[in-house]
Formats: structure tokens, sequence, C-alpha cells
């Protein structure tokens, strides 16, 4: 039986829709969003300024030409205002604020964890799998990778395994190649295989992966993506292969609780918030191909949820 899902967004859910369909207040609901997370981030001891300032003096163009598809066309859902950035995540700033915003927003989860809180959401999602996988997967696809930090974190748990990262951002993935080659030094498995397409539509060879994961990507998604995602996520795996998902948990009280005013905040860096606490994401699953899928409670605010191919 599936958790009942409340398809229509909240009543003051719905009123901070219409704030937020006011530009001026959207605008100045984003700028404070993302002073709070830049605060948040120098307080608990992360140097946001310092650490973006010195990344911008790098050469992330001819790290661009190792990763980019310019023949990509970007769906609609993307080419959008997102996370405070006017460009979305096809922009440099974004690229290079990734991994300090991680600490930041994931600062929270647990009392006094500050900035390891983004390593410990991290470990309590592989925590899952390892309970959960019947045995260690050996090709993983990781969709929506951004600048690498959930694969990396793949390649830590799974060390034997062949990593490959999708991201439709190109910006993220010249991070990614770049926080690669850092690595490289130290690495003793190969280095993952980077993908500039879009989650939907990957062009990755079919039933070739015994595992498809997607870490807090699907809260940032229209549903009829979402849908699609799962679709090519069955693509992808073997028979008895498994998606797992990591990301917000709409069950969550925090989230019934949260004043109007942080609502206000987050869900104007988020435009997709509605659709993806409104979706009934177990039945999508099935549909997609799955077998009824487990869901599992790896922090205060998220949940990690699995499915076996049929």
């Amino acid at each position: 039986m599936t958790t009942a899902v409340n398809t229509t967004p909240r009543l003051s859910s719905r009123i901070v829709n219409g704030l937020l369909s006011i530009k001026p207040l959207a605008d100045f609901a984003k700028h404070k969003a993302r002073n709070m997370m830049i605060q948040r981030a120098e307080k608990i001891g992360v140097p946001w300024t310092q650490q973006v300032q010195e990344l911008r003096t790098l050469d992330w163009d001819s790290q661009l030409q190792l990763v980019e598809n310019p023949q990509l066309v970007y769906p609609d859902y993307y080419v959008r205002s997102f996370h405070a950035y006017e460009k979305g995540n096809l922009s440099w700033d974004a690229a290079l604020e990734v991994e300090v915003a991680a600490h930041a927003v994931h600062a929270g989860i647990w009392p006094g964890a500050g900035a390891d809180g983004d390593r410990q959401l991290r470990q309590s999602y592989h925590e899952v799998l390892k309970a959960n996988l019947p045995q260690d997967p050996q090709d993983i696809v990781d969709l929506g990778c951004s600048v690498g930090m959930s694969t990396f974190s793949f390649q830590k748990t799974y060390p034997q395994a062949k990593l490959t990262g999708v991201d439709l951002s190109p910006y993220f993935l010249a991070v990614a190649h770049y926080r690669t080659q850092q690595r490289q030094s130290e690495a003793t498995q190969p280095s993952p295989q980077w993908v500039h397409a879009a989650a939907e539509a990957t062009s990755l060879p079919d039933a070739s992966y015994d595992l498809v994961s997607a870490c807090l990507m699907f809260h940032e998604l229209p549903q009829d993506a979402t849908r699609q995602i799962f679709r090519e996520a069955r693509r992808l795996l073997r028979p008895g292969g498994h998606l797992a998902i990591m990301d917000m948990n709409p069950q969550s009280e925090i989230y019934g609780k949260m004043p109007p005013y942080i609502l206000t905040l987050l869900k104007s860096t988020e435009p997709y918030l509605d659709e993806y606490f409104t979706l009934d994401i177990e039945q999508a699953m099935m549909d997609a191909g799955f077998e009824q899928p487990t869901i599992t409670t790896n922090t205060p605010r998220h949940r990690t949820i699995i499915a076996r191919a049929n």
C-alpha cells in the first residue's frame, strides 16, 4: 500500500505562491535567502567568500570544453531562475558556490553538526543503501551529480564500482572534472565518467547498470520530468537492478510546521517544490516498471527510496 499523498498544495503554500508571483517580492526573497546561506556558512567556519574567490581565479573555460556537449538542447524547466541565480544552474556563480552552499544548507540537519552536516547526510544515505541492497553495485549512474559531491561519496563507499555522473549543467561538470584532477594523485580507483546530458535522456547504454541514484534532485523537477527520468532509469538498469533516491521528505513535520516567512524564502529558490511535495512518487516509480519501493527516513527531513526493477 502506498503512502497517502496530498496532491494539492496546502493553504500556506498557496499563499506563498501568490506572494512570489509578484516579482519585486520574489527578488527580495531570493536575495534574503542567499544572504542567509552565506552568513550561516561563515558562522559555522565554511569560508564561503574566500573559497569562491579562489575558485574564480582558475581557468574554467578549458575545463568546460572537456565536459560540455554543445549540441545539447536544454528542457524548458531548466532554463529559468533557480536557487537565487538568475540563470539558474547554467552559470559559473551557481557552480562555484554549490559546495559551500551544501555545507550551509545541511548544517542544521542535526544539532551541532555544523559544517559536517553534509557529510553526515550523505553517509546516512549510504548506510540505508548498504542495509537494503542485496549486494554492492559494480556499475553506478549518479543522476543530477552536480559538482560531484554525491559521486565522490559513492566512490568512497563502493571503491571498486565504475561510476558515471550525469548532469545538465556543464558548469557543474567542469567543477566535477577539476575535483577529479585534484584527487588523481591519491586515487586508487578509476575516475568517474562525467556526462553532460539530461537525466531523462542520458544516451547511456541499455541494461548496463546495477544502481541508478539521484541525490537531492527530484525536488528540483516538475512531475513530467520526474516520470520521464524514472522510465530512463528503468531502461538503464539490468534486471534486478535498483533505483535509489535521497531527497527531502514531504512527510517530515519540519516542513509541515515551517513558518510562512521561512517557507517563502525556501520556495523563492525552489520553483518546483509544490510539484515534488504533491507527487505520488511510489506510484510513479511502479508505473515506470519498478516494484513497490521501500521508504526509509534517513534524517529528520530526508528520506531514502529504493525500488527494484521488475
